[in-house]
């Protein structure tokens, strides 16, 4: 389906998701923009320049947008969460809208919708709980961070923008999450983690896509979803189902949860821990998953 040459402002385009994004609205005939901390490469995308943390942004960069899609923040698992690197995790999310938002207050523009990431790190680690777009919000970091970053987004319902939030589970593509996972298993090692039985919302890079997509092309698409595959797996499975794609075996001892934590301090829960998330609202709005179960979404990624 062509686009009526709609225009997307994109922050965080170019980040693995942003970057492929980008490509797909740009060959569906959409204009793309980026916001971004440095000059483009793209000779396809129209580059204006931000600083959060100085609270600097090119005000042309709203000029003739119909649709904000907000991806910018720091990498959630790049450091260790000290004091200053959670202020930064929660700030390079919301105040990077909150500019955003200043911007449509002051000067005259058609922008209609902001599609924002958030992470399933709402509901954070919740045992073998389903949990659903209903589900309250844990009280841990994860879960404060991603509460802090859909109340920043949900600000421009005073603009009566139409809003879509989406809870991100662990996406599967050739870098992040699964490059690591897949790290031990490559050098014979590879072994599920902690108990192995805490459950992994993942789903396809592809689907992600799909569903950035859908909430552009449909215009009464609004609210929170979770973007997770409608079959999600145990840390154990995933470990399991990797090695089989890569034809390794897998003997070596679970990883003892301790090691992680010493590894990794309060970041561990990030893959200690346990998150069932269900997807049936997003299909219930027509959503179709390219890509719904662990083996075929790793045979796409590994071939």
């Amino acid at each position: 389906m062509k686009s009526s040459n709609k225009h997307i402002l994109l922050t965080g385009g170019t980040g693995l998701i942003g970057r492929n994004l980008t490509k797909q609205l740009i060959s569906k005939g959409y204009e793309v923009s980026h916001l971004s901390r440095s000059p483009g490469h793209d000779p396809g995308v129209n580059t204006f320049l931000w600083d959060v943390e100085k609270g600097t942004i090119d005000a042309r960069c709203i000029d003739g947008v119909d649709i904000i899609v907000h991806l910018a923040g720091a990498g959630i698992a790049d450091k260790r969460w000290t004091d200053k690197r959670k202020k930064e995790l929660i700030d390079s999310r919301t105040k990077s809208i909150g500019l955003i938002y200043q911007l449509i207050a002051k000067n005259p523009n058609k922008v209609n919708s902001v599609i924002s990431a958030s992470a399933i790190g709402y509901y954070s680690d919740r045992g073998d709980e389903l949990l659903t777009e209903e589900s309250t919000p844990n009280n841990d970091f994860m879960a404060k961070c991603c509460v802090e970053w859909e109340a920043a987004v949900d600000e421009g319902s005073k603009f009566n923008l139409r809003i879509v939030k989406f809870r991100t589970g662990v996406v599967l593509d050739n870098g992040g999450a699964l490059a690591q996972l897949a790290v031990p298993v490559k050098l014979f090692v590879g072994s599920p983690i902690g108990n192995g039985k805490q459950w992994v919302p993942w789903i396809h890079w592809q689907d992600v896509i799909d569903m950035y997509l859908h909430a552009i092309e449909n215009t009464d698409f609004t609210g929170v979803y979770n973007m997770v595959s409608p079959n999600p797996v145990t840390n154990k499975q995933l470990t399991q189902a990797v090695a089989k794609q890569l034809h390794k075996p897998l003997w070596a001892p679970n990883v003892p949860a301790f090691v992680l934590k010493l590894l990794m301090g309060e970041m561990s829960t990030v893959v200690l821990g346990s998150t069932k998330v269900s997807a049936q609202k997003i299909e219930d709005a027509g959503f179709k998953f390219k890509y719904p179960d662990i083996a075929p979404a790793l045979k796409e990624i590994y071939e």
